[in-house]
């Protein structure tokens, strides 16, 4: 009877440690294909307000943000299980291939040269380069920037764009940081500022620039941002393209426009159909 008491109570034992091992969970932080990990780690931008900010507080807001917890949450990941990671734009491809990172939301347009490094889902974004300009400003078209001062940041070509294709005779500012474009925008020490559309709404949404600054709403180019993946997980990239049709059919992809966007008055495109990259 003494032995069949201890025998019982080591089965109980054993049946728990089986238990606690089939319910323990991946605690990789990979965020596997699966979903309901412990954790998914996910790249983004920090300094790009309205789309990707890391806040003092050391909370995240922004476009891209919004867009990214709602696929973690399709994928099986509630907003306390994701892990942000820093992606900065020349170091997108090596993340994801070295596995940091589960996937990429990050301004990151799609372009025929990335894709043969990543796999792409999406898009969800369809932004254009535009300019910034001081409301009320005179400045409508990229041929009214001739011998006005034009600002962007260092490495950027949307600048260099302009001056080549539509104002020869702008005046050209690089600076290191778009913040700084906009302080020089603010004060008068140039005239323009240019990169993608919803970069500038971003910025402009600002509380202390709202009402200070307008898109010029051209359309000087098409950048269709993606979310990228790493190269061959195919699995991943069908979830997060349900994910990204599902978010725009109940409409929390119009409510992320409008939250992160609204104050700067961007005037989007429509959702994109996944799969289709306008050129």
């Amino acid at each position: 009877m003494k032995l069949r008491k201890v025998t019982a109570a080591s089965a109980a034992v054993f049946a728990l440690a089986l238990t606690a091992t089939a319910c323990g969970g991946d605690d990789s932080g990979d965020g596997g294909s699966s979903g309901g990990g412990d954790k998914i780690k996910i790249g983004i931008k920090y300094d790009q307000p309205g789309l990707g900010l890391k806040q003092p507080d050391g909370s995240f807001s922004g476009f891209d943000v919004d867009v990214a917890t709602y696929v973690a949450k399709e994928l099986g990941y509630e907003a306390d299980q994701i892990e942000w990671v820093e992606t900065k734009s020349a170091d997108r491809e090596n993340a994801l291939a070295r596995g940091d990172v589960k996937f990429i939301a990050a301004t990151y347009s799609i372009t025929d040269e990335r894709k043969q490094k990543v796999d792409f889902a999406g898009p969800y974004l369809l932004a254009h380069q535009d300019l910034l300009v001081k409301k009320g400003s005179d400045i409508t078209e990229a041929t009214d920037l001739n011998d006005k001062k034009l600002c962007s940041v260092v490495g950027s070509t949307s600048a260099q764009n302009v001056k080549k294709d539509f104002a020869p005779k702008a005046q050209l500012k690089q600076v290191g940081t778009y913040s700084e474009c906009l302080a020089a925008l603010q004060s008068g020490a140039v005239d323009a500022l240019t990169t993608d559309d919803s970069i500038l709404a971003g910025y402009a949404a600002q509380d202390q620039y709202k009402g200070k600054f307008q898109l010029a709403g051209l359309k000087l180019s098409n950048e269709n941002y993606g979310i990228g993946v790493k190269k061959g997980d195919t699995e991943t990239v069908n979830k997060i393209n349900a994910a990204l049709e599902k978010m725009v059919s109940d409409k929390s992809w119009e409510k992320a426009v409008e939250d992160n966007f609204g104050p700067a008055d961007y005037k989007n495109e429509p959702a994109p159909k996944i799969g289709n990259i306008v050129k």
